[in-house]
């Protein structure tokens, strides 16, 4: 893990929010009948929640999948996101290493 990367990644407040929202998947609207199987949330229902453009929200996805803090996965037209908790965890425990050089 690049720790600059996650910095980087989450030196972006509506890229923190969408982590925020990524921890709870009732901040969504429910998947469709032939999603319901699936872990993440569609980018779709992140660029409505955002209210920003398809461009825009795909590139705030891609630094943040880039980071590794989310995972993304393909589903015929779809990408489904979640958050990478072991990923976070690990960037935590990297940053509190560092600063209180445990």
């Amino acid at each position: 893990m690049n720790i600059e990367n996650v910095i980087s990644a989450l030196n972006n407040p509506m890229r923190r929010q969408i982590l925020e929202w990524l921890k709870d998947r009732s901040n969504f609207p429910a998947s469709l009948p032939e999603h319901a199987d699936l872990d993440g949330v569609c980018v779709a229902y992140i660029q409505e929640k955002a209210g920003l453009s398809q461009s825009t929200i795909s590139n705030y996805m891609g630094v943040l999948k880039k980071s590794g803090l989310v995972i993304a996965e393909r589903h015929g037209q779809w990408t489904f996101y979640q958050r990478d908790e072991a990923n976070i965890k690990a960037f935590l425990n990297e940053v509190e290493k560092e600063l209180l050089k445990l």
